[in-house]
């Protein structure tokens, strides 16, 4: 049987609260931009960008361009913890962004594409500003995330998060390619099968299904192909 992939992990990483939350009010009257996923949440979700493809805060698209140059923009020129927090993290980031979920505000329950550790890119969130009543709800379970802590989070799983609190939520929240340096730290946490892509198998219907076109089409390959799915079949059969 195949080993689901791991959902989430708290890294070895505690970052001082006090800086990132001076860090928070230095950039307080910056302009914060709404998310442009519109329809996967209610009240105010938004973001500010501390790097981007043209160096702009309001850039907050994620860049999965390999090719591109990120560039600081102007939010890191008033940050002073901030930047030595990024320095910790010896990847490729893709995208590093402030994730603002206003009280009251509700992000819908949804996937995101190809953004697990088994797909070579993932996403790290470390909370800045939190309260006892946000509920972040991944594959079901409850992820309760503390201030300055840092969180590997699997976004192929489904995620939804309610702020039930009277403060807003504020993660700093990375995106980035893994590689060796990341790979002993994950490692070190969970075993390096559990972050193996999980096979997808084709059921039993669909095999028969497949079984009967393969016998109209009648070549030897075809016969061939029949064979390998009925032996593959058996096991299948003997299970139910």
């Amino acid at each position: 049987m195949d080993k689901e992939p791991i959902k989430q992990l708290k890294l070895p990483f505690e970052f001082k609260v006090s800086l990132l939350q001076a860090d928070m009010q230095r950039i307080q009257d910056s302009a914060w931009v709404a998310h442009y996923n519109k329809a996967d949440y209610d009240g105010a979700w938004r973001s500010l960008a501390l790097f981007s493809k043209d160096g702009t805060s309001a850039s907050i698209y994620a860049s999965m361009d390999s090719n591109s140059i990120l560039k600081a923009t102007e939010i890191m020129d008033v940050c002073l913890y901030i930047p030595k927090v990024l320095d910790a993290f010896k990847f490729e980031k893709f995208a590093v962004r402030l994730m603002r979920l206003d009280a009251g505000a509700v992000i819908k329950p949804h996937r995101d594409n190809a953004l697990g550790y088994e797909n070579g890119e993932f996403r790290l969130h470390i909370p800045i500003v939190t309260n006892p009543n946000v509920n972040f709800v991944l594959a079901g379970e409850r992820v309760i995330m503390n201030e300055g802590s840092c969180w590997y989070i699997n976004a192929n799983e489904e995620h939804a998060v309610t702020n039930n609190g009277t403060t807003d939520r504020i993660h700093l929240v990375i995106d980035g390619k893994r590689n060796e340096w990341t790979d002993e730290i994950f490692f070190a946490l969970a075993p390096e099968s559990s972050f193996q892509k999980a096979e997808k198998k084709m059921s039993l219907r669909d095999q028969e299904l497949m079984i009967a076109e393969l016998r109209r089409m009648n070549t030897s390959a075809a016969l061939s192909i029949i064979e390998q799915l009925q032996n593959s079949m058996n096991p299948i059969k003997e299970k139910r």
